[in-house]
């Protein structure tokens, strides 16, 4: 397994590596102009300079070469630096955002909170709630309990987020005055009163999001239930005398478990990236809306690297959904 994680890991340095060249010269055909926000008062020759200085006159292989320089080398750095204190990249040219002037790594870690205030909770609702309803709902098939989860999972399918998300504002917001409409990203967490505040204005994208993944992840986990509970190690499961609850929560859930897996560890990258309409609706500041942001501003920078980030992710989460196979099921070999 170690080998086989360890191999796995160089072959994907090159697959990120053709993945980032990709990106960065399907974005070079994308217009943008780094200096469109520049004041017109600003002489050209001025304007020239400054454009050199970004790297925009120059071949994009160079431009290409200097990116990966200061994603895989100067970024590196800079995280030494604030973790230990040192100045290693002290003076050198970090990955800079055409719409605001500053380090894009800066700004991304400064939106990943509010991300995981939001989303990273709305995930882990989903999957707490998803993996019972869909075990139960698979053990009782054709139940209530089946027709009613039946039928609010395809309301979470069909409904998208934009309208959710209003139509909770409605309700919650505007009839009931229960819950506020806009995420307040400046509020700090301090005390129980604080914490409490946060909470509330996390219910409603929280609710949107859960009710969209629960819907995926149930469905998935009730198909998967349902294919191994009419097995043939089941039945001598049952024959050998175990009682129910063993030969469910024990045999058939640990099968189960396997295609469930990945589709939880290759939706966690969605979490970065998979909630713009969310956050825009109830204005959380996060990586979604960030993404959006730089896109509508052609920010060439700032979108090359999230996306690769987002690519980084996905890599990593699928490598880690083949190594819990192997754990989930021993008869898995790798050598």
């Amino acid at each position: 397994m170690l080998s086989y994680a360890l191999r796995r890991l160089l072959l994907s340095i090159p697959t990120l590596l053709f993945i980032s060249f990709v990106i960065f010269m399907l974005l070079q055909l994308a217009p943008g102009d780094p200096m469109a926000e520049v004041p017109l008062t600003v002489p050209d020759e001025v304007k020239q300079k400054m454009r050199e200085a970004l790297g925009v006159g120059q071949p994009p292989l160079v431009q290409y070469w200097k990116w990966l320089v200061q994603v895989f080398w100067i970024e590196p750095q800079v995280l030494f630096d604030y973790a230990f204190g040192t100045d290693f990249s002290e003076g050198k040219q970090r990955v800079i955002s055409w719409q605001t002037r500053s380090p894009v790594m800066d700004i991304v870690v400064q939106r990943i909170p509010q991300t995981l205030w939001v989303v990273g909770v709305a995930y882990i609702v989903a999957i707490l709630i998803a993996i019972p309803v869909g075990i139960y709902s698979a053990y009782r098939q054709y139940s209530v309990f089946d027709q009613a989860g039946t039928f609010v999972t395809m309301i979470g399918f069909s409904i998208p987020p934009f309208f959710t998300g209003p139509l909770l504002i409605v309700i919650f917001s505007v009839q009931l005055g229960w819950l506020p409409s806009i995420y307040d990203t400046t509020h700090v967490v301090r005390d129980w009163a604080s914490f409490k505040v946060q909470l509330m204005q996390m219910v409603m994208p929280v609710m949107v999001l859960a009710l969209q993944i629960t819907a995926q992840l149930s469905r998935y986990m009730r198909a998967t239930m349902l294919d191994n509970l009419n097995q043939d190690y089941v039945r001598t499961a049952r024959a050998k005398g175990l009682s129910e609850a063993v030969v469910v929560m024990v045999h058939v859930l640990r099968n189960s478990m396997i295609p469930v897996v990945t589709v939880i560890a290759l939706g966690i990258p969605s979490i970065f990236g998979g909630a713009i309409i969310t956050e825009n609706v109830f204005k959380v500041n996060g990586i979604g809306q960030l993404l959006l942001t730089w896109l509508f501003a052609n920010d060439l920078p700032g979108v090359m690297t999230l996306t690769f980030i987002f690519a980084v992710l996905i890599v990593m989460f699928n490598l880690i959904a083949d190594i819990l196979y192997g754990i989930l099921d021993p008869r898995i070999r790798y050598d």
